[in-house]
């Protein structure tokens, strides 16, 4: 059976609204993600080209630095003053708000990360919000899909939430320690601490 679980994803994040993406209040995150692509679009449309360099559906501000071996795919806006370092990704529909670094190896797949965020290198982020100040040790990652069940539905509060793909919503000021994991469906508090090596 599938519940209603109503979040409201400002508590957890202070500066999402910041992102313009014209999101309803009363949408639940995992509806965000769904919906991503077509936010993505229609932000494109509006933003300066003095301050963005505009490549179809790719948008990157015109103080961003973007390693030349980077990889930058699908419906992305990426935001002032970010840097994407060698060898990451960012595939399918990913906002980048303003400074936030996305290290070397690093995977950030239909994801939102505000402002002042980082990603220390071999992080995959997939189908996640992550909030403002949030920094990622090496190799933390969120999961997005149960490949360690038969049942692939994914539950918050013991609620089904619908859909079989959904990583995280990561609270503003939250710390990951190296090589930790959030199962599908985590959701952590503003100015949570994970351990190095747990699994949430």
């Amino acid at each position: 059976m599938l519940y209603n679980v109503f979040m409201n994803i400002s508590d957890y994040l202070s500066t999402i609204d910041e992102l313009c993406l014209d999101i309803d209040p009363g949408t639940e995150p995992w509806q965000i993600i769904s919906l991503l692509d077509e936010m993505i679009v229609a932000r494109i449309k509006s933003l300066p080209t003095e301050e963005y360099d505009i490549n179809g559906t790719v948008a990157v501000h015109k103080t961003a630095q973007i390693d030349e071996t980077a990889i930058l795919k699908g419906h992305l806006i990426v935001g002032k003053n970010c840097f994407v370092g060698p060898f990451s990704m960012l595939r399918g529909s990913v906002v980048l708000g303003e400074s936030c670094s996305i290290g070397p190896s690093c995977e950030v797949k239909t994801s939102i990360i505000c402002d002042n965020s980082s990603l220390g290198h071999f992080n995959f982020v997939g189908d996640s919000i992550v909030g403002s100040n949030v920094n990622f040790e090496a190799g933390a990652l969120t999961a997005n899909h149960h490949n360690d069940r038969e049942d692939k539905r994914i539950f918050i509060n013991e609620k089904d939430i619908g859909v079989t793909k959904f990583g995280a919503v990561v609270g503003d000021d939250t710390k990951l320690g190296a090589n930790s994991a959030t199962s599908p469906g985590t959701v952590l508090d503003k100015g949570t601490i994970v351990d190095r090596l747990e699994l949430i």
